[in-house]
């Protein structure tokens, strides 16, 4: 994928345009250069299409079309805003609405490749990347009571009442979790705010129930790409409540790019309160030593694989090395680090790390598993029976139809075993149901 962004060499936007659509591609797996080509003669515009600045555009196309009569010009460019206000800035919404469509596209076409193994799985996957954009979708899903238990498998609902059920269940069957308030990439201050606040207003929900207060947050839902400033205060905000009411705060952690700025927010909170935490993504060159360094400064860490599609340069990309590095850095966390979160789903992973503890003798107290609410049931239920801590993640919120369907697109054989789940379920089957990936 070929991105440029298109400016005259004195525009007041560009800074701010290439961060937000950074964090636009980063949030849909993609983490291409960025290239700048500067615009400063109406010659140079005409030829490159240029209507004003800046423009951005993917492949050669500009991603917002001119509107009719709108001619070459050296002048700013401005944009309808989610908000419906008017900015210099290309909205992040519309930069990812331009890179699904151009997914959507992309997975239509290797659908229509024929190979006869792949063909269902690839037509499966095409059919949920489609539908994940297509909301009346969601609704529908919700309006029989067969797949409304599907949905639930993975997002326990909309309202954060639906969430504390969630917790109460998880309680009585021995587990913890992190709760996540669903949502997207914001594009305005007024979003992050809102964003923030929806946190506050479930920790505070946790703590008048006497629920174990855990949340997982984003950066960049609380406006890292609008402004960094606004964002650390927007989050101290949550981490303000959540030392009010003893909760833990985990910044979750997002493509490279992200990486440096957000193990510095990490520090610049936990300096204030020590119960923020980070995540370390394994596929990363660079982890080894952000681990070293967290675990002397006594920042608990959650260690997953890493699900962005970042450049060998900085990643590992084959699966035996983002592996090697997993266990590297497990080993490490769980002799060095304080109190870490083992996020995986991997039975080889999982049996290393119980072998480990086992060899070092290290209390099942100084650690803990973590997991996706509704996947792997089956593992949740083994690790809880072996004594060990599992903590589940938990998201809720009007943003969970895109987030479901990228879960059943990532194995779309799930849907065949949480069809059968739930119809036995339905039937009042006694016994162990089988997990998505079983």
């Amino acid at each position: 994928m070929r991105v440029e962004l298109l400016a005259t060499p004195d525009c007041p936007h560009l800074e701010q345009a290439e961060e937000i659509a950074r964090q636009a591609l980063a949030n849909n797996g993609h983490s291409p250069a960025i290239e700048r080509v500067y615009v400063s003669d109406i010659d140079t515009a005409a030829g490159l299409g240029f209507h004003g600045s800046p423009t951005l555009r993917i492949d050669g196309r500009d991603i917002v079309p001119p509107l009719a009569g709108d001619g070459f010009h050296l002048g700013c460019r401005l944009y309808r805003q989610p908000d419906g206000s008017l900015d210099g800035v290309i909205p992040g919404t519309v930069i990812a609405a331009e890179v699904e469509r151009r997914e959507e596209e992309a997975a239509a076409r290797e659908a229509a490749k024929f190979h006869p193994r792949a063909l269902p799985a690839k037509l499966s996957r095409a059919f949920f990347l489609w539908a994940s954009h297509r909301r009346f979708l969601g609704w529908l899903a919700t309006a029989f009571p067969l797949t409304r238990r599907m949905v639930r498998r993975f997002v326990p609902g909309e309202r954060l009442e639906d969430a504390m059920a969630t917790l109460e269940g998880l309680q009585a069957a021995g587990m913890r979790w992190t709760v996540d308030v669903l949502g997207e990439s914001v594009s305005s201050e007024a979003m992050a705010t809102a964003a923030a606040d929806r946190y506050i207003e479930t920790l505070d929900a946790l703590a008048q129930r006497g629920l174990e207060a855990n949340v997982s947050v984003k950066l960049t839902q609380m406006g890292l790409a609008i402004d960094r400033d606004f964002c650390v205060a927007n989050v101290r905000r949550i981490v303000d409540r959540a030392r009010s009411v003893g909760a833990f705060v985990r910044i979750d952690m997002e493509d490279h790019t992200k990486t440096s700025k957000t193990l510095e927010i990490v520090r610049e909170l936990h300096a204030d309160y020590q119960g923020v935490g980070a995540v370390i993504q394994s596929y990363l060159r660079r982890s080894a030593d952000d681990v070293a360094a967290l675990n002397a400064e006594g920042i608990r860490v959650r260690l997953c694989k890493g699900a962005y599609d970042e450049p060998a340069s900085v990643a590992f990309r084959t699966r035996e090395e983002v592996d090697r590095s997993y266990v590297e850095l497990m080993e490490r966390l769980l002799t060095e680090g304080n109190y870490p979160g083992l996020a995986t789903h991997d039975d080889r992973l999982i049996d290393h790390a119980l072998a480990f503890v086992r060899e070092h003798e290290i209390d099942p107290g100084r650690y803990e598993f973590q997991m996706l609410y509704g996947v792997r049931r089956d593992l949740h239920e083994r690790l809880v029976a072996l004594g060990q801590t599992v903590r589940v993640y938990v998201p809720y919120g009007s943003q969970w139809y895109p987030y479901y369907m990228r879960r059943l697109g990532e194995r779309p054989q799930n849907v065949i075993s949480i069809l059968l789940s739930v119809l036995q379920e339905g039937r009042g089957t006694s016994g162990r149901q089988p997990g998505p990936c079983d």
